[in-house]
């Protein structure tokens, strides 16, 4: 029998993940994942800090020459404990295909076609811009439309900067803007000038379409995405950092790099000059059903993550001493953010430190059969209550709002 079917019929159709840590070069983490504080720099100081851990991953990081095997993608641990063996999830979806994440996306994308993150940084990113689908065809990609929550189990400070830059400020002209791209090499290009940034709150999200322009703050976010790394950096100076010019120019065709043109196609006009962000693009906990009933069967649910219909979120929050069977109809991954209990055939736990290469029993890729059957949780504590993160694939059939 493979590792894969193994797996599969080891958690009767849960599957448990290792944890997946990212470096970032260009990046400090603002030491919130949980990581224990000997480890941040264990890659080495030319990788940088690790400010990433990848959630029910398919896609492979893109770190540059450095970039290690498998970087990125998750992992399976399949057997007892001390007799673990590990295989890629990339590996066991191409082997069962329907049987993990059901047929209705196996047949469209051959593929787990999303996947999320915690992105930890001390301070803020560069304003930059993911391509829609048509753009990124230029280079081979596919477009990146991706959301973000910021959890307040994560959050115990909000790093140097927790504001975030959304869009282009309603009057700006489209040639102020291309004159910041053309001085990028200049200094501070001072594009952020013409955005609006917006203070961040835990508990809440926003969600961020291919073509907007965005620098994200300094909270520890939860990122569920496309599956896509296509992005151009469109600010040559942030948090006193130069970035490099090379990062303006990514993700545009080799014959018309130089071409500032081309810069300013990527932008979608429209939809970062909407003078209503918080009203289109922000977004708060929305309940999946009559919050009433669910208190009263032991537990709350909200959809977090749900203007996007390439991928969406849920939070589940269960009581203390409470076991509820949820019923989902679509494969998801999911990764415990408090308390501990059982999941199914799992024990499942939030750790409060992680070493690097350490196993956990914090994160979980469900399958669709076994989400739509029902999955049976039960809460240990008689105090803490148990807080979970599901992220799902595109065109959520569950997703009503």
């Amino acid at each position: 029998m493979s590792l894969a079917k193994k797996a599969l019929e080891e958690g009767q159709g849960i599957l448990r993940l290792a944890p997946t840590w990212v470096p970032r070069s260009f990046c400090v983490p603002g030491r919130r994942i949980k990581l224990h504080p000997d480890d941040y720099y264990v890659l080495g100081g030319a990788r940088g800090g690790i400010d990433e851990r990848w959630l029910s991953s398919t896609t492979a990081a893109e770190n540059g020459p450095l970039t290690g095997k498998n970087e990125g993608l998750s992992m399976v641990v399949v057997g007892p404990s001390g007799k673990e063996e590990q295989v890629l999830l990339r590996d066991v979806i191409e082997e069962l295909k329907g049987e993990i994440i059901g047929s209705r996306i196996w047949d469209e994308h051959k593929s787990w076609p999303m996947y999320s993150k915690f992105f930890d940084n001390m301070g803020p990113l560069p304003h930059h811009i993911h391509h829609n689908d048509e753009h990124a065809a230029k280079i081979g990609q596919k477009g990146k439309p991706e959301a973000y929550y910021f959890p307040p189990q994560l959050n115990n400070h909000g790093g140097d900067y927790p504001y975030t830059f959304f869009g282009i400020a309603p009057g700006t002209t489209k040639e102020q803007i291309k004159k910041c791209l053309m001085n990028f090499t200049k200094g501070d290009n001072k594009i952020t000038n013409y955005s609006q940034a917006f203070r961040l709150q835990p508990g809440t999200g926003w969600d961020v379409p291919p073509g907007m322009l965005h620098a994200p703050g300094s909270l520890c976010t939860y990122e569920p995405q496309k599956a896509s790394d296509v992005f151009a950096m469109y600010q040559s100076l942030v948090n006193e950092a130069i970035i490099p010019e090379e990062l303006l120019w990514n993700g545009t065709p080799k014959e018309r790099i130089g071409d500032f043109d081309q810069l300013m196609e990527v932008i979608d006009w429209e939809l970062n000059v909407n003078p209503n962000l918080l009203e289109t693009r922000f977004m708060e906990p929305k309940p999946v059903r009559d919050a009433d009933e669910m208190k009263r069967e032991g537990y709350q649910e909200n959809w977090i993550c749900y203007r996007s219909d390439a991928f969406s979120a849920k939070e589940l929050t269960v009581f203390p001493g409470q076991t509820v069977t949820i019923k989902d109809n679509a494969a998801y991954g999911m990764i415990m953010m408090q308390g501990h209990g059982q999941m199914g055939e799992w024990d499942v736990e939030t750790p409060s430190l992680i070493r690097y290469g350490q196993l956990t029993h914090d994160e979980y890729f469900v399958t669709e059969k076994a989400a739509s059957e029902g999955v049976k949780i039960t809460n240990h504590s008689k105090t803490d209550p148990i807080v979970m993160l599901k992220h799902f694939g595109p065109e959520n059939p569950d997703l009503n709002i």
